[in-house]
């Protein structure tokens, strides 16, 4: 049942990032947007243009999307692999949030930081599991 919870949830984490891909490639819009997101990122903004910048953004979280997706699926089909993708999945979102930041600490929750969050949870639990055997 544990395995199930938690390939599900992984699942459900990755398809969260969705919502940045989307955000990022203007498909869809909020009540209360993010404040210039992504195009204020602290590593992008003065070095690649708008709509360059939100490509980026969109690769990235998608990519992020499918790496939490496969991780998801690793633990449902009992995959020997699935620490690994685990592990990479939770690093690289966290990463891809960092980037795409402005650098200010107003609207933390907006600007995928809860998702940080989860992601440093995830990354424990993985370190954990590993660490004492735990079976899936």
């Amino acid at each position: 049942m544990a395995r199930i919870l938690i390939g599900v949830f992984l699942i459900l984490h990755g398809l969260v990032h969705l919502l940045y891909f989307a955000l990022s490639r203007k498909l869809v819009t909020l009540d209360r947007p993010i404040a210039d997101w992504p195009l204020r990122s602290w590593v992008f903004a003065n070095l690649l243009s708008e709509s360059t910048t939100r490509l980026v953004a969109s690769g990235l979280y998608l990519l992020a999307t499918v790496l939490f997706v496969i991780s998801g699926l690793s633990i449902l089909l009992r995959a020997d692999w699935w620490n690994p993708f685990v592990v990479g999945a939770g690093v690289f979102s966290s990463v891809v949030v960092f980037l795409f930041w402005d650098g200010k600490f107003q609207q933390m929750p907006d600007k995928g930081f809860v998702g940080v969050l989860i992601n440093l949870v995830i990354l424990a639990a993985a370190f954990l599991m590993t660490r004492y055997a735990v079976a899936l």
